[in-house]
């Protein structure tokens, strides 16, 4: 390619470091790409990390040593995140999403791409540092968000069964206490899944007493993998000991009218307070 203009550049570089959410980039795959000097490419760099900073489209990380380069990550302001958690709480604090047993119908929320993008990134905003090597949820309402957390973490998705499936091949079973339902359940993962030594986040949509997490967890504890955070969309506020304290909740949900069938939804308080 020649004679490639700045403005044409930009769009390009743009365009591959969102499309590969934390991943380092290195300039030489751009110095080829548009035969431009390392010294240009830095310049270009500079440009689009001030306008994503302003816009607040992200953020662009310069990664140095002898594999570095670039790396976007989907950030989210205190306040942007602040503002878009209670857009949503708002959203699931209409009448007639509580359901029998204290739960919330929130599967029209889960399905809306944006919006579960969004949830995604202030997830992962909360643990780049701890690097985890894959996000882990339990089959099937957590999946969409999940699915989000490890898009901008860069890692994998891998999922919890209730049954193990025979084109997952061999697999390991445990039982847990399901806290909403009080109930043994069973929950499967294919040995191939994972690898001893790995690092986890833990992604859920829905938190009660927290027997779900805690299997996720024990889960992990069978294949040695470290457990870097447990994060849900949604945590109750009764029964307030849950199985797993170190859980954290976008959205707390309480106060629940049955005569309206509608709970108050508020933003979790470290967003509160952030």
């Amino acid at each position: 390619m020649q004679n490639i203009r700045r403005n044409e550049r930009l769009a390009a570089i743009t365009r591959i470091l969102t499309s590969a959410p934390n991943q380092v980039i290195r300039f030489s795959r751009f110095a080829e790409l548009f035969g431009a000097a390392k010294s240009t490419l830095s310049e270009d760099i500079d440009i689009l990390a001030d306008t994503m900073a302003a816009f607040q489209l992200g953020s662009l990380d310069t990664v140095t040593g002898a594999a570095g380069g670039v790396r976007y990550r989907p950030t989210m302001t205190s306040s942007a995140a602040l503002a878009f958690v209670q857009s949503v709480a708002n959203r699931l604090a209409e009448p007639g999403r509580v359901l029998p047993g204290g739960f919330l119908y929130m599967a029209d929320i889960l399905s809306m791409p944006d919006l579960v993008e969004k949830m995604g990134a202030v997830m992962a905003g909360q643990f780049y540092a701890d690097e985890p090597d894959f996000v882990l949820t339990m089959e099937t309402k957590g999946i969409p968000v999940a699915l989000m957390a490890a898009k901008a973490l860069g890692v994998p998705l891998v999922i919890g069964r209730r049954n193990s499936k025979v084109y997952e091949g061999p697999a390991v079973n445990i039982n847990y206490l399901s806290g909403s339902a009080g109930r043994i359940e069973t929950m499967s993962l294919s040995r191939r899944a994972v690898k001893e030594g790995q690092r986890a986040l833990i992604v859920d949509d829905f938190m009660k007493a927290g027997g779900t997490a805690k299997g996720m967890m024990d889960m992990m504890r069978e294949f040695s993998v470290t457990v870097v955070g447990v994060c849900v969309v949604i945590a109750t506020s009764e029964p307030e000991r849950k199985r797993l304290e170190s859980a954290k909740a976008l959205m707390i949900m309480e106060e629940v009218d049955d005569e309206r069938e509608s709970a108050l939804i508020r933003p979790a308080d470290w967003l509160l307070n952030s």
